[in-house]
């Protein structure tokens, strides 16, 4: 598996550490931060990312717009993203399949439970 460039989406510093370190730790030490949506699609437009964890809840663009905003971007829709929140409500989860989430992980979660996810994604895009 070549070194994936994630691009870490949260408006909690810790928490992008948290998911950096825990990254870090499986072996994808590439990843960059942003710490809203809009940064984030300001980053993807202008970098090359392979891959997005991003949080639901933030302010000024929430994960669910820039989920919106990725897919309907033909230069970026290719790019998975795996969305993260502190709740695991159904409606959340439905609409993150809906909008084309490559899959959902509820805070707190391990780093089993991370490589788990992006192994099923690895695997779906081919990459593993």
């Amino acid at each position: 598996m070549a070194d994936v460039r994630f691009l870490i989406v949260d408006d909690f510093s810790t928490m992008r550490r948290i998911v950096r370190n825990l990254l870090k730790e499986l072996g994808h030490a590439d990843a960059d931060e942003a710490e809203d949506g809009s940064v984030a699609l300001h980053k993807l437009r202008n970098g090359k990312f392979d891959m997005v964890i991003t949080d639901i809840n933030m302010p000024n663009m929430n994960g669910f717009e820039l989920l919106t905003q990725i897919k309907s971007d033909d230069k970026l829709k290719h790019i998975p993203v795996l969305m993260v929140t502190a709740e695991a409500r159904k409606e959340d989860i439905i609409a993150a399949a809906q909008g084309g989430a490559a899959g959902y992980i509820v805070k707190p979660f391990t780093k089993a439970t991370l490589e788990e996810k992006l192994t099923n994604i690895f695997r779906k895009m081919g990459w593993a």
